[in-house]
């Protein structure tokens, strides 16, 4: 499902070259939970804008799905991640004016599928989510792990082949992080691949798989004994 080689990646600090990616190797198979886990520098964050099409690599290879990942143009990766990808973030990114149902509606949108079809599938997915009952309340008016699920039901909605998750627990308390968690779990029981990016140890301990980056490199790739969220709370 995804393939990465050699990647590399500097930024200019004024006159000075900041090498934060060095040559990263590891590949995703379709149905994996992986937590991509680092502290604050370790490259976890350029990593996954890459993966997300959202910059791109100085050197190496990135295959999605078998299709190179490269030299894309800002319309052609739009299409892309609306076509592979669903991404969750730590700070939601919902709109603040716009129901649950029109958040959750908005990639299908994008897509250009008609208003009816739009809501009718977001609903499904907000019903899968557990917030049917609340598909007409802004943002303002749920909690954050509401509020998360929301964003996780519009991230699984255009049924993308990879999910992406950003410290999606980094603004919840311990409680609702495992709910989310286990909401996530359940997701990728159903044969989802998903990437977790986390610095929480626990929240790693919940995925399958463990990529630990330090320094820009992989210093260890392990599977593990997934610890199953609710059995936290």
């Amino acid at each position: 499902m995804i393939e990465i080689k050699d990647l590399h990646k500097s930024y200019k600090m004024g006159s000075n070259s900041l090498h934060v990616l060095k040559g990263i190797n590891f590949s995703v198979e379709e149905g994996e939970l992986v937590a991509i886990m680092g502290s604050s520098g370790s490259g976890k964050s350029t990593l996954l804008n890459i993966l997300g099409m959202l910059d791109e690599a100085d050197e190496g290879d990135y295959v999605l799905d078998g299709i190179p990942i490269k030299n894309l143009n800002e319309t052609k990766a739009a299409n892309y991640r609306n076509k592979f990808l669903g991404f969750i973030f730590q700070s939601f990114n919902l709109i603040n004016y716009k129901t649950a149902l029109e958040n959750v509606a908005l990639p299908l949108y994008y897509q250009k599928m008609p208003r009816k079809q739009r809501q009718e599938k977001a609903l499904k997915y907000l019903d899968q989510v557990g917030l049917k009952e609340w598909s007409h309340h802004l943002p303002s008016e749920l909690s954050g792990g509401q509020k998360q699920r929301v964003a996780v039901a519009r991230a699984m909605v255009a049924e993308p082949k990879v999910l992406l998750a950003d410290e999606l627990t980094g603004a919840l308390d311990s409680k609702t992080s495992y709910e989310v968690m286990d909401l996530i779990q359940k997701i990728n029981d159903q044969g989802n691949t998903i990437l977790v990016v986390t610095h929480e140890p626990d929240i790693a301990q919940m995925c399958k798989r463990i990529v630990h980056l330090k320094d820009g490199v992989i210093v260890k790739d392990e599977k593990v004994k997934q610890v199953k969220a609710l059995a936290n709370v």
